[in-house]
Parts: C-alpha cells; structure tokens; sequence
C-alpha cells in the first residue's frame, strides 16, 4: 500500500544546468528549495545529499562562456519542495 499524501522523493542530485546530466526540468518547474546548515539558500547551482555539499554562484561573475563560477560549500544539505 502507498500513501498518497506522501511527498514525491527527491534526488540525491540535482542541477539547474540543462546541459548536467542532474538536470529535470519537472521537478525544478515544481520549485526546489534547499536548507543548508539551517538557513535557506537562493542561490543553489547544484547539490549532493549524500556528499553534502551545494554549488553556489559567486556573485555575478561568469566564466568565458557564460556559465556562473561557482564555488563548493559542504554542510548539511535539505532539499524541499517549494509547491507540492
């Protein structure tokens, strides 16, 4: 028996990058938010439960093909969803 009320499961994974392989569209169209370490964080690239750790943009710098830098923070990460 399954419980239809239960929230779906989220990846371990997932990006915002539609050219990484941890990219769904569908799921970050529903709205995804992360706590890391307890505070709520806007500005996830990427994240990885089981390593713990995000990939956040620094600032508004980007690399010489557009893409955002980012850099790699470890802690405790909690993904949610933002509309269920």
């Amino acid at each position: 028996m399954t419980d239809s009320s239960a929230p779906p499961q989220l990846p371990d994974r997932l990006s915002t990058n539609p050219k990484s392989p941890y990219y769904d569209e569908a799921l970050l169209t529903r709205g995804v938010g992360i706590r890391f370490d307890g505070q709520e964080k806007t500005n996830v690239e990427e994240y990885c439960i089981s390593e713990g750790w995000i990939r956040v943009a620094v600032g508004k710098t980007v690399d010489r093909k557009g893409n955002p830098l980012t850099i790699k923070l470890t802690g405790k990460v909690e993904p949610y969803l933002e509309k269920p």
